[in-house]
């Protein structure tokens, strides 16, 4: 039993510095936006997918470009715009001609078929191409006829939107939003952040970035993150932070049966206890805490409750509405 404690101890320690030297790399390209790096990668060793907001020249698709570089995984990106089609993500049949003059139909694979997609200002497309990418993210699998294809693991997408110009978009509805692990919000760089991305960005040379781990120790990393334990008293934080979003139940808290019309679902349950095995890892301990659910619950809840009209008649934003919750759940 020592032996096995020790044993898995010793993976945690490794799997600790391994993301610690993750982060390191990525902060040679990405100044500041700590809190985005932590949030992407505690949705890739999860296994979920990312919507990052913010307005253009971020640094968004720079952040999973360097992160395929470091993790050495297949990186493509999809630009997203009114008449964009579903083929153009999944892919389409194509008629080939062998050398005898035969014609064959061959599936031609389209960018889902990546470790790391960018799906970039996904609110341009049509419902209709916003789904054919959503089925993929749930399923793992695209289907073309009476065939399905098997995405390659890790898969992780990332989608942006653009907070900004909302004329001539197509908003994701609730059901679809929900399906992805984390929402993370990209804010303006500090002076002292933009003095350093202007030194790193204006300079002739290169940044050398080093691969730091591969599919197989990302692997690893998601099994060593099942094992984290979750206490029960941890839990039933984590279930009492999603009963108090849902108006009309037990539990809700007073701010939540004011400003909230739809609550969210069980999927957030999972979502805070699976990105809280994460950034327990990250921290170094075999357990997962409280603080640890209170930490990534902004992120995981942010785009699973909707305000009513009251909320948005008052000045209330989903950030304040959350933060009023949190604040009224004791994390002891």
């Amino acid at each position: 039993m020592a032996e096995t404690l020790s044993a898995y101890t010793a993976d945690v320690e490794r799997a600790t510095a391994e993301l610690a030297r993750v982060r390191e790399e990525i902060g040679k390209v990405i100044v500041g936006q700590t809190a985005v790096i932590e949030g992407v990668l505690i949705c890739l060793v999860a296994g979920g997918h990312v919507l990052l907001e913010g307005v253009p020249g971020l640094g968004k698709t720079t952040l999973l470009r360097t992160l395929s570089r470091v993790l050495d995984l297949r990186y493509s990106r999809i630009q997203f715009t009114p008449d964009l089609m579903p083929g153009d993500i999944v892919g389409s049949m194509v008629m080939e001609t062998d050398e005898h003059g035969h014609k064959n139909l061959r599936f031609q694979q389209g960018p889902i078929f990546s470790n790391l997609v960018l799906a970039d200002e996904i609110n341009r497309a049509t419902p209709k191409t916003q789904s054919a990418l959503l089925e993929a993210m749930q399923e793992r699998t695209v289907t073309s006829g009476t065939t399905s294809y098997q995405l390659d693991a890790p898969f992780l997408v990332m989608a942006t939107q653009n907070p900004i110009e909302m004329e001539g978009t197509y908003p994701l509805p609730e059901a679809q939003l929900d399906r992805f692990l984390m929402k993370i919000l990209v804010e303006y760089p500090s002076r002292e952040d933009l003095n350093r991305i202007v030194d790193v960005t204006t300079k002739n040379a290169e940044v050398s970035l080093q691969t730091v781990i591969g599919r197989s120790q990302i692997a690893e990393l998601k099994a060593i993150c099942r094992q984290v334990v979750v206490a029960p008293h941890v839990q039933d934080y984590a279930i009492s932070v999603i009963m108090a979003t849902q108006p009309g139940v037990k539990g809700a808290a007073d701010i939540t049966n004011r400003y909230i019309r739809y609550g969210s679902s069980p999927r957030g349950a999972q979502a805070l206890i699976e990105c809280g095995r994460v950034l327990a890892l990250m921290r170094g301990r075999l357990h997962l805490s409280t603080e640890d659910v209170a930490k990534v619950a902004p992120g995981v809840l942010r785009h699973r409750i909707i305000l009513n009209f009251d909320a948005h008649a008052d000045g209330e934003t989903t950030e304040t509405v959350l933060n009023k919750i949190l604040a009224g759940i004791a994390t002891a």
